[in-house]
């Protein structure tokens, strides 16, 4: 009954909305109710808060998904099928990651063991569930990554790297 296109809309906007009917419902909680209900409400106008920040964020991570291949995250793993090239990476492997501009579109390119980095178009088909693989990755700052992709950029910009001392500490603990 919805058009696609508002569906689309209202999906990419789910985070933002569910936190801003959380903040209303809170602020009434706050203001009209006594007791255990008012102090929920502080609680409630404290995760909306976080809700709608969040899904602010991955608004600005949001590209149309109309650029070539496809990608899929699952279980610690990026995988990538495109027209030329493709390639998986697994969390426990990525070493770097890098926001190419030069590229038409952009690409993030993931460094890691085992072989060439994988560059993915940002306007990928599912580009936008790499928000959550990367905002997991240790050290990261997201508002950096949102602010380079979101400029005008020229030139590749590396936005993480793996501590390599802690790497190798890793490695050797799994050998055992």
């Amino acid at each position: 009954m919805i058009r696609p296109a508002a569906r689309a809309a209202l999906w990419r906007w789910r985070d933002v909305l569910a936190g801003l009917a959380v903040l209303a419902l809170a602020l009434w909680a706050v203001l009209g109710a006594f007791g255990i209900l008012h102090w929920l409400g502080w609680l409630g106008l404290v995760l909306g808060a976080a809700l709608v920040w969040t899904g602010w964020q991955r608004l600005r991570f949001h590209r149309d998904a109309d650029g070539p291949g496809v990608v899929s995250v699952t279980e610690g793993q990026i995988s990538y099928y495109g027209p030329l090239s493709g390639g998986a990476v697994a969390r426990s492997n990525l070493l770097r990651l890098t926001y190419d501009p030069t590229g038409k579109p952009a690409h993030w390119v993931l460094g890691h063991d085992g072989g060439p980095d994988l560059h993915i178009p940002v306007t990928a088909a599912g580009a936008e569930t790499l928000f959550d693989f990367f905002s997991s990755l240790p050290g990261l700052r997201m508002e950096q990554l949102l602010r380079v992709t979101t400029g005008p950029g020229t030139t590749p910009t590396r936005l993480w790297q793996r501590n390599t001392t802690s790497h190798v500490t890793e490695l050797i603990s799994r050998s055992h």
